[in-house]
């Protein structure tokens, strides 16, 4: 986490910083998650500014953090909603929302999301005159917030142009605070909405693949390990009622998992499972090889179909970078999206 293998010693540097700057990203959280509904430039340079900000508590950087703040608010007053914003698709019915944790608090501004949160998505699609390859729902990591500018909309806008329609999904985060149950089975409502539509987005029901970045990986493999096969909602949230979009399958078809792998030594409950084949992405100066190293034998042993990819000087969260420099610091990486859509279409072929 940011160049702590100490996540408390990371919380506890990022403490100040919270104190002064939390109340005011706070606000800017729905805009940077809903950045297609707003000028992409000036959300982006929101979320550049709000990086230095935080990124001071590691880097060690001198600023002046009140002023800061200042700039930041002012720059966010300014941002205002287009008149022909796209409307969110809401993945659950009002007062349906299968929930395990008891998250009620968040006025320390630890996490993105506010207890009242509710999942939803944005589309992401190609010209009526292009006839699409499939369908990808892509999670961006960490609890979302900025992250979604480059891992969600850059990577979404990337796969767009190479003939994917694309969805954005907020989802409730993995840890962030809730639990891969609950993170993985808004990504299962969203793969089952994506399926239920197939026709109205010209897409066969079965090219629906998941790309999760780091913490939107974990999802990925959330929604695999309790939701694939013929696991049921219910038997994990009890009280459930089925609906119509439950008698979709709601697991992807090919899983892109970038950056992303089971923590090494994590637990994985292969009962019911069906996992589908698998693209790994990873830098090679990356926290996230251990992770891979870890994971792979285990999916191996388990006959999941692989694609393996390591990149040489890469670190972590390199995934759609450009958004925010308008050019890539690893041209090498930026690779992972030509070989995952080679991946993707090899996989159809192969159905």
């Amino acid at each position: 986490m940011a160049g702590f293998d100490d996540l408390n010693e990371f919380m506890k540097r990022m403490e100040p910083v919270r104190k002064v700057f939390g109340p005011v990203k706070a606000k800017a959280i729905p805009i940077w998650e809903d950045a297609i509904c707003y000028d992409m430039d000036e959300v982006i340079a929101l979320g550049k500014l709000g990086n230095a900000i935080e990124f001071s508590a590691f880097t060690g950087e001198e600023i002046d953090l009140e002023a800061k703040t200042a700039e930041f608010a002012e720059k966010l007053a300014k941002i205002h909603r287009k008149a022909d914003a796209p409307e969110k698709i809401w993945l659950w019915p009002e007062g349906v929302l299968p929930t395990i944790t008891e998250y009620t608090d968040n006025s320390n501004h630890r996490f993105n999301h506010d207890p009242d949160f509710v999942p939803y998505m944005y589309e992401v699609l190609v010209p009526e005159d292009v006839t699409p390859v499939g369908a990808v729902v892509v999670c961006a990591g960490g609890d979302h917030g900025d992250a979604t500018l480059k891992e969600g909309y850059q990577v979404a806008f990337d796969l767009r142009d190479m003939g994917y329609q694309c969805f954005v999904l907020l989802n409730r985060t993995n840890h962030s605070p809730w639990t891969n149950k609950e993170a993985g089975v808004d990504a299962a409502r969203a793969i089952r909405y994506v399926r239920a539509h197939a026709a109205q987005y010209r897409v066969p029901e079965n090219h629906v693949a998941f790309a999760g970045f780091s913490n939107g990986g974990l999802t990925g493999e959330g929604c695999i390990e309790w939701y694939s096969g013929e696991q049921k909602v219910a038997d994990i949230f009890a009280g459930y009622q089925a609906d119509e979009l439950d008698a979709y399958n709601g697991a992807p078809d090919a899983f892109l998992c970038v950056y992303g792998p089971r923590f090494d030594g994590g637990d994985f409950d292969w009962n019911g499972v069906v996992y589908p084949p698998t693209f790994f992405a990873v830098g090679r100066e990356d926290n996230a090889m251990k992770n891979l190293h870890y994971v792979y034998p285990d999916l191996l042993a388990h006959g999941v179909e692989l694609e393996v990819h390591t990149f040489a000087g890469v670190p972590h969260g390199q995934a759609g970078v450009k958004a925010y420099d308008g050019c890539v610091k690893y041209p090498n990486f930026e690779l992972w999206e030509v070989l995952a859509d080679a991946f993707m279409k090899d996989v159809y072929a192969k159905q």
